[in-house]
Parts: structure tokens; sequence; C-alpha cells
């Protein structure tokens, strides 16, 4: 039989702060990823401002994507396709990234295909798991999402749970920013919660009653707010280590406990973790546990292919190649763009 030509995709991402570029070999095999961050920019601002990130990826995609090809020691000559974010995110920064990918595909008559941010998300545990096939649970946990996914196959995706209000990413944003660690909040929260007590202080899980796989954060996160101001008042010291840690187990239990649910309900056996909050190394080592105790295995990226990058982009835009998918010239960048849905 003979062997199949290899298809490379070279994969842009610019749905938030990063710009980054990538060359991945079918679906699996990453050739580089370059990713330009610019979280120290917007720190300033304590959080993405989306003018700025957008004058900045157009600054930098260029540069970026020039240097994913000589990282990957390819010419667009070899590249088999374009892949690109198209949504959901910030409009005028994945306005940049899809104009880069269509100017690219036109001038190189290269087939054009738009990617769904989470997709790229759950895709990334193919990078590093060779034996990871669908179906599969995946729980998404970033900044802007909170999702609990049946991974029927390829592409072919069916929410089963998602946060009502905040995302578990924002939550943490927002704590963080109360008890004056700043922004990135996930990370310093993180750190700061290994130095406390996570049972110091019982904060709520919130169940939505009609829809058991739901999540809601708006009332932790008040829950927090409250404790703060309480102490305030009564002129009383908190020990922030103590709040942030118990802050961080009410949201990783909220998590763990749902997606272990769903894994077992299914029969699939197989949890993957996804996005942005999936490197917190509490919730990674929470799942952990609790698939080693019912028999469950656990994939999850390493923390970098977590965060956005366009290595992630490139394996979800190979297995949506090979089903077929191809866009035109028309490609829009979509901010609301749901999973699963086509545009």
């Amino acid at each position: 039989m003979e062997k199949q030509e290899d298809v490379l995709i070279l994969a842009i991402e610019s749905s938030c702060d990063e710009t980054a570029a990538s060359v991945v070999k079918n679906g699996r095999t990453v050739l580089s990823n370059v990713i330009n961050s610019q979280i120290d920019i917007h720190t300033m601002y304590g959080g993405v401002v989306p003018e700025i990130a957008s004058r900045k990826h157009i600054e930098n995609i260029n540069k970026v994507i020039e240097l994913a090809l000589k990282e990957a020691n390819v010419t667009l000559d070899d590249i088999t396709a374009i892949g690109v974010t198209y949504g959901p995110g910030l409009v005028g920064a994945l306005l940049v990234g899809v104009a880069e990918a269509k100017a690219i595909a036109f001038a190189t008559g290269k087939p054009l295909v738009g990617v769904h941010h989470i997709e790229g998300h759950i895709s990334a545990n193919y990078i590093e798991n060779a034996d990871l096939k669908p179906p599969f649970v995946a729980l998404v946990v970033s900044g802007g999402h909170t999702h609990l996914v049946n991974v029927k196959d390829y592409g072919e995706y069916e929410i089963i749970g998602r946060t009502r209000d905040d995302a578990a990413g924002e939550a943490f944003d927002k704590v963080a920013r109360a008890v004056g660690l700043g922004y990135p909040g996930g990370p310093k929260v993180d750190k700061l919660a290994k130095e406390g007590n996570p049972d110091a202080i019982k904060f709520p899980r919130a169940h939505v009653d009609d829809a058991p796989y739901d999540f809601s954060f708006s009332g932790i996160k008040s829950a927090v707010l409250n404790y703060i101001n309480s102490c305030e008042m009564k002129e009383e010291e908190f020990n922030k280590a103590d709040l942030v840690a118990s802050f961080q187990k009410a949201v990783v239990d909220a998590l763990v406990s749902r997606a272990i649910k769903l894994t077992k309900e299914t029969g699939v056996g197989k949890l993957a973790i996804a996005g942005g909050v999936a490197s917190n190394s509490a919730l990674r080592k929470a799942l952990q546990d609790e698939c080693k105790k019912n028999g469950i295995q656990f994939y999850s990226p390493s923390p970098i292919l977590c965060t956005d990058n366009a290595a992630m982009i490139g394996a979800a835009a190979y297995y949506d190649y090979m089903n077929g998918v191809r866009h035109g010239y028309d490609l829009n960048a979509v901010p609301n763009l749901k999973l699963g849905e086509r545009v």
C-alpha cells in the first residue's frame, strides 16, 4: 500500500493576546510552535485591552509566521493547508489572524480551514498522546469558557455542561484582583494557594437544579468578595494564602465532581482536560487522583499547550481538513462562535 503523503498545516492563532503560528504534521507532530505573548503590556491595565491586542497582532503576525516556517525548516510551498482560529474571541484580534490566513491562502492557492478556538484546546491533547482517539469526555476550562464536552468523533462535539455565568478562569482573575495579586490571576492564585490551607474557609459549591452538569461560579466569587469586605469592616486581618487555597478548592471540587460523573455515565473511560485553567496544578492533581480511583484514563496537555497557541489549532485543522472542511475567502471572524457550529 502506498504511503499517504504527509499533511503539513500552517496554523495561526490570534483570538486574544497571543500572536501564534505553528507548523503541524499529520495533526500530531509539532514542527514549530511560536508564541508572542502580550502579557507584560496588558498587566499594566489589569486585563486584556482589545484595541491594544489587535494592534500588537498586526505588528507581530508576519514575524511570528516567518519564524514558525523557519523553525519547521519548511517553506509555504511545502504547506498543505492554512488553518486559522476564526472564533470565538476578541473580534479585532481574530480579524488580524483571519485576514492574514486568507491572504496567504490566496497568494499560494492553498486550502483555507477555519478552526473553532475551543476545538483547538481539545485537540491539544492529540499532540502528546498518540493513543488518544475519540470518543472521550473533555473538560474545557479557560478565561472565557467552562464546558463539559462529549467528544464523539474528530470534529463532532456535544456540549453536556456549561457555565451559567462566569467562566472558571474569569473567577480566578476576579479573586486575584480582589486580594491584590494582579493579572494574570490564574497562575498567581495557583502559586499562593500552595502556601495556604484549602480547608480554612468554607466556600459554597453551586448546583444548578435542572442541569446537573452545568457550572456556576458567580456565587463563589461573591462569597470571596463578601468575606474580604466583612474582614475589612471588622478591621480583621485575613490570611491571603488560606483564602485563595479555599477558593481554589471550591472551584476544583465543582469541576472535578461533574467531569468524573459524566465520564462514568458515558462509559467512555477517557477524560481529557483543556484550556488555560487546565494548567492549574491543583486541578490536574485532583483529576488525576479521581481518575485513578475510578479506573478512568486521564489526558492533559503540557502547560504550554493549555494556554493559547497555534499548535493546537494545527491539530484541529488537520482533522477538519481530512473531514473535507474548506472555507472561502469570505471567511469572517465570529466572536461568539459556538462549539460544533460551522459558519
